[in-house]
């Protein structure tokens, strides 16, 4: 795994240590990131990411390099993404770790206008995960949504939110949402 563009390209991250991790594989990310790019209405500078199941962080820290203003990192059991950020001490100021369940999340403290958000496959959490983030507050108005999944995994799309893209990359689909 390594940073794929911006100011940090080619910088490598540590894998996984935990079986039940799956980083988004770097050719994917490239092609979501290439999409964004075309898809948000300002620079990355104005972005400010909410990444759901981080895992490794991966996926924010790419944003990070990018020019992120700041990402926030979710997930259970942030081991991994603890030990990535780790290797960014110059971006301490940008990144906020949580440890808690991305479908249970607390009342938010500040609003994010991106989400990424990378369930385990086939567990039906992405829509619990994406109505969590938005009830408790935590997305902006017309905040942009990259919601990945197993490329046959069914996904209803919340009331809120509109469907404006859908991708597949190997196994995973990636749907692009804006909440209205």
């Amino acid at each position: 795994m390594r940073i794929i563009a911006g100011n940090y390209r080619g910088k490598k991250l540590i894998s996984p240590q935990r079986g039940d991790v799956r980083p988004t594989a770097d050719r994917a990310r490239e092609a979501v990131f290439n999409i964004l790019n075309s898809r948000l209405d300002s620079a990355w500078p104005e972005y400010h990411l909410l990444d759901l199941f981080a895992g490794t962080g991966a996926f924010a820290l790419e944003a990070l390099s990018r020019g992120a203003a700041s990402v926030c990192l979710v997930d259970i059991n942030p081991a991994d993404a603890r030990k990535n950020t780790a290797l960014f001490p110059q971006e301490q100021n940008k990144i906020t770790l949580l440890s808690a369940s991305a479908v249970a999340l607390p009342p938010a403290s500040r609003q994010f206008n991106l989400l990424f958000s990378d369930a385990p496959y086939k567990r039906s959490l992405s829509e619990p995960a994406l109505i969590s983030a938005y009830e408790q507050g935590w997305l902006a108005p017309g905040a942009l949504c990259v919601i990945e999944l197993e490329k046959n995994e069914v996904f209803a799309v919340p009331e809120a939110f509109e469907l404006i893209d859908r991708r597949v990359y190997g196994l995973a689909q990636f749907l692009f949402l804006r909440l209205s």
